[in-house]
């Protein structure tokens, strides 16, 4: 069984806790069967890369690390803070995230 995670792909979001905490970053992707997210330019590590025919040289190489989901919240860019989602059915039928704050739509 899938679970489900309140953010997705492209998504803005704000990390609320841990040694990034404040950061705002886009989610690059996501991982539900691990309750892990992918965001850019945070959770940032060293890697050492051993030569290949990609990275003749090698070394050390800096690269994101997914962190769990309940870690971040969605930033509402319009009215610049994190927000819970609503959800709201249209007339056409189709169904859209609300920001509970301002009522923009995501």
């Amino acid at each position: 069984m899938q679970n489900k995670i309140h953010v997705r792909k492209n998504d803005t979001v704000m990390v609320i806790s841990g040694k990034d905490k404040g950061k705002i970053g886009e989610v690059l992707s996501v991982f539900p069967k691990h309750n892990k997210v992918l965001v850019k330019d945070v959770n940032v590590v060293t890697k050492h890369q051993k030569p290949s025919k990609e990275n003749m040289q090698g070394g050390l190489i800096q690269k994101e690390a997914p962190i769990y989901s309940a870690k971040v919240m969605l930033y509402c860019t319009k009215c610049k803070s994190v927000t819970r989602i609503s959800h709201k059915l249209l007339d056409d039928g189709t169904k859209v995230r609300i920001c509970k704050k301002c009522g923009e739509t995501f």
